[in-house]
């Protein structure tokens, strides 16, 4: 069967650019790719494409096309342009995040070498805080256990370190496999080095070649004032160390925050439960009440009922963002006792004489 023209094949024009060719090869790869692609020639369109991208992106093997066509590859025993040795490990690592893949992994997938920089691990540690603690904030000195640079071989695992005579330092072994559609290339990690590239004369003795070690640190940290449960605080470059060079990751502290005896908490406002009496209801009467600031004078109005909501505006918790605190709202919660003594009894029965009825009562005894 003749062989299509490569610029048909990749969609492109005989002017592209490469970073066009390129583009328009990714494109192909992702879609026709034999381990994610399900229609029944995806294999066969795959070797096309990733054939004609092998000899448009190289500037010599393009003008030898461009200017004799597929004659110019035609001395490999008819079987066109040999690219078994062409590398698409920046197309595939790119496009597929470097992990390989199960059955075509000579397409051009393949392990990235392990001693690539990686970032280290995040860590996450609850904090417990007092109510006090985490409205005005505080300083902690916080325990935290994590794996840390081993500081004899300083990440490495070894000592006397010296490039891998299995891979000379790539981190992978290139086998040729061969199939009924040509050569194909496959890399697998490095057995004997373990994709790091290099092996060392001698073992770290005290990370045994881990190039970590368990570490308890201790950090002072500022908890910022108005934080409340569930709330994380994030510490950059606080967590565990980096591999081979990576930056570390970070550390994230994850509140929770005691309950207090006498005040509740609804964002950043803080509610008080104040028991009265009845005569306070009835009458009125000033008193201090207590607040996170300390006690502030306070008028319970003549005639309050129960549950009745009072603010005090300001009384509340700072916002852990802005600092503009919340308010404070005094719920009165009239007490009404279960036993009197002959004299209130008294009081009382004659206080029921009096007429202290209002509409509300007037309008159940008309269905009476």
């Amino acid at each position: 069967m003749e062989k299509r023209d490569y610029y048909e094949v990749l969609g492109v024009s005989k002017t592209a650019s490469q970073s066009e060719i390129k583009s328009a090869f990714r494109k192909l790869a992702k879609k026709y790719h034999p381990d994610v692609s399900k229609e029944p020639d995806a294999e066969e369109k795959f070797k096309e494409a990733q054939e004609a991208y092998a000899v448009l992106s190289d500037e010599a093997k393009r003008k030898q096309y461009d200017q004799f066509g597929h004659a110019a590859f035609s001395g490999n025993n008819g079987a066109g342009f040999d690219f078994s040795n062409f590398d698409f490990s920046d197309i595939f690592d790119d496009l597929f995040g470097g992990f390989g893949f199960s059955s075509f992994s000579g397409f051009g997938g393949g392990s990235r070498k392990s001693n690539r920089p990686t970032r280290g691990n995040d860590l996450l540690k609850t904090v417990e805080l007092t109510f006090e603690e985490a409205i005005f904030g505080t300083h902690k000195t916080i325990t935290i256990e994590v794996m840390d640079t081993c500081d004899d071989c300083h990440g490495d695992g070894g000592h006397g370190s010296k490039s891998c005579k299995t891979c000379h330092g790539s981190g992978t072994v290139t086998t040729e496999q061969h199939t009924l559609f040509g050569t194909f290339m496959s890399r697998t990690t490095c057995s004997t080095c373990g994709g790091k590239g290099v092996t060392y004369e001698k073992k770290c003795a005290t990370c045994r070649g881990t190039g970590k070690i368990h570490r308890r640190k201790e950090l002072d940290v500022k908890i910022p004032a108005g934080v409340d449960t569930g709330n994380r605080l994030r510490l950059a470059g606080k967590g565990e160390t980096g591999n081979h060079g990576g930056i570390n990751g970070d550390l994230y502290l994850e509140f929770k925050v005691k309950n207090h005896p006498l005040y509740e908490r609804d964002g950043n406002d803080i509610y008080l439960d104040l028991p009265i009496t009845i005569t306070d209801a009835t009458l009125g009467k000033k008193l201090d009440i207590p607040t996170i600031y300390g006690p502030v004078k306070f008028t319970i109005p003549a005639g309050s009922q129960p549950m009745e909501k009072h603010r005090i505006k300001g009384k509340g918790i700072p916002d852990v963002s802005t600092g503009r605190k919340g308010d404070m709202y005094i719920i009165l919660n009239v007490f009404i006792p279960k036993k009197l003594s002959r004299d209130q009894k008294q009081l009382l029965e004659k206080l029921a004489k009096t007429d202290l009825e209002d509409s509300s009562f007037k309008k159940i005894d008309k269905y009476l």
